[in-house]
């Protein structure tokens, strides 16, 4: 059974700050900045395309609460919220989860690194290809 499971069952230590029948809230162990959140949905789904809509919609309602949360107890001034969504992109646990970093001016803390440069006319050809 994968970590995020045990925490939901408490066979692992976890300080959680929210519970509904659906998700739980906890301290990420390894922080990006203290105060650092994480949404887990108590059901597994590896990534956002295999999460029904409704959930990814109540996981996101949460992820308001905790954004609200952090800015009134912490006093932060802006927060990074993301999804490592698959192993190339850096998700360790394949058990979808949201992060919820509260952030401050001047924090000196970098959670995207460096940018691609597109060529030119690649930004126009790449639009088109990914049309919805």
């Amino acid at each position: 059974m994968e970590n995020f499971l045990k925490i939901i069952n408490g066979e692992i230590p976890s300080v959680k700050l929210y519970e509904d029948s659906k998700c739980i809230v906890i301290l990420d162990i390894n922080p990006v900045a203290k105060g650092h959140c994480l949404v887990i949905p108590k059901q597994v789904y590896s990534t956002v395309g295999e999460c029904p809509t409704e959930l990814l919609s109540h996981l996101f309602e949460v992820v308001k609460l905790v954004d609200a949360k952090q800015r009134k107890v912490l006093a932060c001034t802006a927060t990074n919220i993301f999804i490592n969504n698959g192993k190339a992109a850096g998700q360790e646990i394949p058990h979808l989860h949201i992060h919820i970093v509260p952030r401050f001016e001047n924090d000196g803390k970098k959670v995207v690194a460096k940018h691609d440069e597109y060529e030119k006319g690649e930004m126009l050809i790449l639009g088109q290809a990914l049309k919805i």
